[in-house]
């Protein structure tokens, strides 16, 4: 699973202490997914989803292991 936050986020001129105030979530929570370092719940992938006004699968990218 591969996500897009930190080009999403950007593109909406969007901070990373922002985007966790309307997650409800630290901001080192939003930068530790950007950077692949957590999975995020499928709760809180939803909300950030909604945040950026996407759909969870524009957001989180399925990567298919060839």
């Amino acid at each position: 699973m591969k996500n897009v936050i930190k080009k999403i986020r950007k593109q909406s001129n969007m901070t990373q202490e922002k985007l966790s105030k309307l997650c409800g979530v630290a901001r080192q929570t939003i930068n530790s997914v950007e950077n692949d370092k957590y999975d995020p719940t499928l709760e809180l992938a939803f909300k950030i989803s909604r945040a950026l006004d996407k759909n969870v699968e524009e957001v989180f990218i399925y990567d298919e292991i060839s």
